[in-house]
């Protein structure tokens, strides 16, 4: 178990080929003034990812974690393998953050605070909470991005702008209540699934603002199927939802 006070806080962060990206993203977590463990979880990248993370722990050997997985096995699985780690290994809150700077390293404290001091079970780091922020994207995108938040909350009946944000802290209490064997979507629908259990399981949800900044460096995973996964997934949550029964939050 970690000292919760100072080592409280792991951020989960999967990889497929972000050579451009790792080192710099790894050292921006770690130049922040709060103190966060960093958990990569790698699909086999074939351009060297893991081997820059194995160099960087040996400078960082007791806050930097890797776990190499055989060949693209999706992101909802990925998070589901770091999130039941980061459980067994005693962390308090358990973060989510893509590696190629469209979430920013600064905003991960405010995200912390929300849960930590905010009454927050899950902090979400919200694009459309205060209008629409993202730099860099196309409108097309932009449109079809904000479109299906909108759609998502229509169908499920959750109150979050930013139903499909990949920037979240959890608490512990969360990944341990919400049955992670259960959770069916591997893409981006994983994203939402993963918010509508949580509040189906009674958890309250703050959205956080921040500027989402497309990325620089690497190449994008986001494509038109997985937005077409997301939207007929949501359909497949809320018939679901009938007839499972939720966990609960404990009182």
């Amino acid at each position: 178990m970690y000292n919760s006070r100072t080592m409280d806080s792991i951020v989960i962060i999967p990889t497929y080929n972000e050579k451009e990206n790792i080192e710099n993203i790894i050292r921006a977590v770690f130049g922040l003034e709060k103190i966060f463990h960093i958990l990569i979880i790698d699909d086999g990248s074939p351009d060297g990812t893991a081997s820059i993370v194995k160099t960087l722990q040996q400078e960082f050997p007791d806050r930097l974690f890797l776990i190499e997985r055989a060949g693209k096995q999706g992101l909802g699985t990925a998070y589901i393998c770091g999130f039941k780690w980061s459980v067994e290994h005693g962390y308090d809150f358990i973060f989510e953050m893509d590696a190629d700077f469209s979430h920013d390293p600064k905003d991960l404290p405010r995200l912390y605070a929300a849960c930590r001091d905010g009454g927050a079970d899950v902090a979400v780091g919200s694009r459309y909470c205060e209008g629409v922020n993202v730099v860099n994207w196309p409108l097309g995108r932009i449109l079809m991005s904000y479109g299906a938040s909108v759609y998502v909350r229509l169908v499920t009946g959750i109150n979050i702008r930013d139903t499909t944000a990949g920037f979240k802290c959890y608490r512990r209490e969360v990944l341990e209540t919400i049955e992670l064997d259960k959770i069916h979507f591997k893409g981006y629908a994983f994203q939402i699934e993963m918010k509508f259990t949580a509040h189906k399981c009674g958890f309250r949800i703050v959205e956080v603002p921040i500027i989402f900044i497309n990325r620089v460096l690497g190449t994008s995973k986001m494509n038109s199927s997985i937005f077409g996964e997301a939207l007929f997934g949501v359909l497949k949550l809320k018939w679901w939802s009938f007839s499972r029964k939720y966990p609960k939050k404990k009182a």
